[in-house]
């Protein structure tokens, strides 16, 4: 039996195959303006989004329901215990929506949110619980240079080989793992790999094809899962990547469109947009050999329909935008990041289905 596990998902029931249905009557989950931990650039309402209707979808998987998110039953299973997600700004956007479907139902004076200087870790505490939500950037898992959760935009990407522990030290300890890393690799060309210090003045680097750069990274995620976590009380979680929708000819929309002025779904439930099979194809290779037991949160293809769900225009923008860039807002939606609530809060219903109901 898996640790957190009170009952089991109906036979033969795939949660990640199924269909988007309206609901007017439970979504959102959470109202935007309630939730004071979602960041500027995750808050569409308050940067003059028109609609709501992004929020008000549910997934309905085929042949079974999934269980209503339980903020208390969550917050009474990790009562002393530690809840972590590791990853990218996408992972936070899950991060933060967890945050927000719990701290609802505690006190003023029973939560806080704290982060380190460099943002590179967050803490959210449900006193009362003694339990903590925690979020750490790690872009790739392993060390690189793009480390810095504030000024990270680098160009030239390198990851350093075998370097695992220098996020893993922050991992130790934690009850529940959510793992994510996708995005940083998709960089069109060849990753670096660093042997050796980023201090070194002469880099010694080695090239490697993006599935094989991954395939690193998840050995090294893997092998330092088997040896840290103890499979009788820890659960660990890989979602897996998050789809963007930045070239609107893949619907089958207007060439030179993307998410921008997007707010109805993708209906064709083969649709597949740019995302990279290979790294899928890595993730179930090394997966199927791992001796310890990783759940898969298989959020791609939900998450592609969901052409409507992105923060687009409707986000805090890091620096002025020029007067060409407000003349067409297309060169400057975010396809990529998804506005809360919204979709990511599917993927914790996802979560605490796997959790609980293995």
């Amino acid at each position: 039996k898996l640790p957190f596990a009170i009952g089991k998902t109906e036979e033969g029931c795939d949660i990640f195959s199924g269909r988007w249905v309206r609901d007017e009557l439970t979504r959102p989950l959470y109202e935007e303006s309630e939730c004071p931990y979602i960041q500027p650039q995750l808050t569409c309402q308050e940067h003059g989004r028109p609609d709501k209707e992004y929020q008000k979808w549910q997934w309905q998987p085929y042949g079974c329901d999934l269980p209503r998110f339980n903020a208390t039953l969550m917050l009474e299973s990790l009562r002393g215990k530690r809840m972590m997600f590791v990853g990218d700004s996408l992972n936070r956007g899950q991060y933060v929506s967890m945050v927000c479907l719990l701290h609802r139902i505690l006190p003023p004076n029973a939560k806080s949110l704290e982060s380190s200087i460099d943002q590179s870790l967050t803490v959210f505490r449900a006193k009362d619980y003694n339990a903590t939500i925690e979020f750490n950037w790690a872009p790739f898992l392993l060390e690189s240079n793009s480390d810095n959760a504030i000024v990270h935009r680098v160009d030239d990407r390198m990851v350093k080989k075998g370097s695992i522990n220098k996020h893993g030290k922050n991992w130790k300890g934690v009850d529940v793992l959510v793992f994510n890393t996708y995005l940083w690799w998709m960089t069109g060309r060849k990753m670096k790999f660093l042997k050796g210090s980023f201090k070194d003045e002469k880099k010694d680097i080695e090239e490697l094809t993006t599935e094989d750069a991954y395939r690193v990274a998840m050995k090294s995620m893997l092998k330092w899962v088997r040896k840290n976590m103890d499979r009788n009380k820890t659960r660990v979680f890989f979602t897996s990547m998050s789809p963007l929708h930045i070239k609107s000819q893949e619907w089958g929309g207007e060439p030179g469109g993307n998410c921008y002025n997007e707010t109805t779904l993708i209906e064709d439930p083969n649709y597949w947009g740019s995302e990279n099979k290979n790294i899928m194809q890595v993730i179930a290779e090394e997966f199927g050999k791992s001796k310890y037991p990783i759940t898969f949160l298989n959020i791609t293809q939900l998450s592609s329909y969901r052409k409507d769900a992105h923060t687009s225009i409707y986000k805090k923008q890091w620096s002025p935008l020029t007067p060409e860039q407000l003349a067409n807002p297309i060169s400057y939606a975010d396809c990529v990041h998804w506005c809360l609530p919204g979709l990511q809060d599917t993927w914790n219903e996802l979560l605490f289905t796997k959790l609980f109901y293995p």
